[in-house]
């Protein structure tokens, strides 16, 4: 069972999906859940294992949705009584014959960003040598397959050589949403606008934001006219401008970058920020 938990979590965290861990850690007389018993719930609140069944599950799983929902990086531990009048330091009562304690421990583990190159070239393998530093995930799709071999990215997850239309005929928003992040890299204008438009069209399918949750972040590296050029093309095709607006194009912090290696750098430090939900132009200590 423990095993069996234990990889549906590594599913799920590569899936880009939040997970709750919460495992038996200790225990007094009778109890339903022996130690190393382990329960996991994911984001749509699906789960598997055990802690031990009744009143006890009930409360655990009550508490995973609520750290799921919350989204934070946390980690506790309760006791529980096995009875109603289960008393001390910590310990919470259950209606229960059983008599014994339990002890729980929660965890909920966020998953690291898994980007998406959508077209190679020297920024997409730039970027991709450094994010597997970061213990990040990467895959790549492009039309040339000299561009997706796994000489140039050797560590993708995935590595797609497919025409435009034929990489997004199977993919949905729940099949999207191992992505965190979705980057237009391509060497031609043609392509990366009809990825753009497959990725906000499945968004606005279901009315989905824009936010690494949901669905994917979308960023897009080009000039002021291509982001121009890109936005009356979308509008045109019945995109709503609210939905572009959440596109970030040109992509990467504004450090000045120029080479492919300090683009990349500056991209990666972008998502960080977005995956830390960290605002970069808040003050630091000494500005306090």
């Amino acid at each position: 069972m423990t095993a069996r938990v234990l990889a549906w979590v590594l599913e799920q965290l590569q899936n880009n999906s939040p997970v709750v861990l919460a495992s038996v850690v200790g225990t007094k007389g009778s109890v339903p859940g022996k130690t190393g018993a382990r329960l996991a719930m994911n984001r749509h609140q699906d789960w598997v294992g055990t802690v031990g069944g009744a009143g006890l599950e009930h409360r655990i799983l009550n508490r995973c949705k609520e750290l799921i929902q919350d989204r934070k990086a946390t980690s506790e531990v309760h006791t529980f009584g096995l009875n109603k009048g289960a008393k001390g330091y910590e310990v919470q009562p259950l209606d229960s014959l059983c008599g014994g304690q339990v002890t729980i421990s929660l965890e909920l583990m966020l998953p690291m960003p898994h980007v998406l190159l959508m077209g190679g070239g020297h920024c997409s393998e730039a970027i991709s040598v450094l994010l597997p530093k970061k213990g990040w995930n990467y895959s790549v799709q492009d039309t040339r397959e000299a561009f997706t071999t796994a000489e140039l990215y050797p560590h993708a997850v995935e590595r797609h050589h497919s025409t435009v239309d034929s990489f997004f005929e199977n993919e949905t928003t729940q099949t999207l949403t191992r992505f965190s992040d979705v980057l237009l890299l391509g060497h031609d204008y043609s392509e990366d606008l009809e990825r753009l438009k497959h990725l906000l069209k499945i968004a606005e399918s279901e009315d989905l934001a824009l936010d690494g949750k949901s669905f994917p972040r979308i960023g897009a590296i080009g000039s002021r006219s291509k982001w121009k050029s890109f936005t009356e093309s979308c509008i045109e095709s019945g995109i709503q401008n609210a939905t572009l607006e959440s596109v970030r194009c040109p992509i990467g912090l504004n450090i000045g970058a120029e080479s492919p290696e300090e683009i990349a750098i500056a991209v990666i430090a972008e998502i960080l920020s977005m995956h830390k939900d960290v605002d970069v132009h808040a003050p630091n200590w000494r500005d306090q």
